[in-house]
Parts: C-alpha cells; structure tokens; sequence
C-alpha cells in the first residue's frame, strides 16, 4: 500500500513551533497586557523592514473602566512601542497605518492608540546559519532523479533546491 497524505501516520517527532514553546511564552506576553505572543511573533512584518530592529512592541496598557452597572467595558488598549528619537519621529507619522494594521492582524479593534516611548530598541543577535557542505555526486544524482518526474520547471527547481539544501545540512554519512 502506498503512503499517501490519508493513511500517513503522523511524525510524533515533528511539531510546530508555537506547540512547544507557545505554552512558555502566554504567560510572558499576558504579563506585558498581550493575550498571546502572536502580536509579538507578527511584528516583523506588521511594522516592516523600515522599522524593523528600531522599533519594539513594549506593552499594551488596557483602560480598567466600568459600565453604570459597575460591569468592566471593553474598550481599545494604548500599545507602547520603544524607539530611539530619530526613529519615533517617522514612525509617529504612521502609526495609524500600523494601528490598521494590527487591528486587522488581530480581527479586532483591539489597539486604539500607539504610544512612542523614547527608549533605544534592545539589539537582539543576529546569527548565521552553518555553511552547507558539499554534495557528492551520488547524492546530487538521487535529487536529481526522485524529482524528474514533476512536469513544472519551476516547481522542479525549488523541489530540488529544496532536496539539496536538507541533504548538506545533514553530515557526510548519514545521506
């Protein structure tokens, strides 16, 4: 019988990122006012290359304020955002564009105001991944022949491209 996506039993060893540190980071990211860390995993592409590494989410503050019946009423958080002064200068400019954006990232008018607090960005570390090791020709051959058959040039390519980039970072003997 041949393995196909319906009676393929699931790898136990492969997860999801989320699945195995989500559970650590909720309660970081609940104690700086975010429901989840979503918000925060999101944020490169929320704020773009521009902004990306000079500005950081810092927290949201939610208004603690009660209907006549003394019930909690749901409004808009005030989102902190760090940045040195140049920065928060431009980024004041389009903070209602990032405003849209995060609402809409999060369904919900969730963020009605974005606060900049003066306060240079943490640097965070940049690493580089491992230089790949040469193919043999045996092992570019095997690629090679597993995706012959796929008629798309294009996905052909990337299918191979795909093959050998896994097949370097594995050592020498194990392929």
């Amino acid at each position: 019988m041949k393995a196909t996506a319906q009676n393929r039993v699931p790898n136990r060893s492969s997860r999801q990122l989320n699945e195995l540190i989500g559970k650590t980071m909720h309660p970081v990211a609940r104690k700086r006012g975010f429901a989840s860390a979503d918000l925060l995993a999101a944020w490169p592409e929320l704020v773009g290359k521009q902004y990306h590494g000079k500005v950081q989410p810092g927290r949201l503050v939610w208004p603690r304020t009660k209907s006549a019946d003394g019930e909690p009423v749901a409004e808009p958080a005030t989102l902190l955002v760090h940045s040195d002064g140049p920065t928060a200068l431009f980024f004041t400019h389009e903070a209602p564009q990032l405003r849209s954006r995060i609402n809409a990232f999060l369904g919900w008018n969730a963020v009605g105001r974005i606060k900049v607090v003066q306060r240079p960005a943490l640097k965070t570390k940049k690493t580089t991944p491992k230089p790949l090791r040469e193919l043999s020709e045996i092992e570019s051959r095997r690629i090679e022949q597993k995706v012959a058959d796929v008629s798309d040039d294009r996905l052909k390519a990337a299918l191979e491209k795909l093959g050998k980039n896994i097949v370097a970072r594995t050592p020498a003997n194990n392929s």
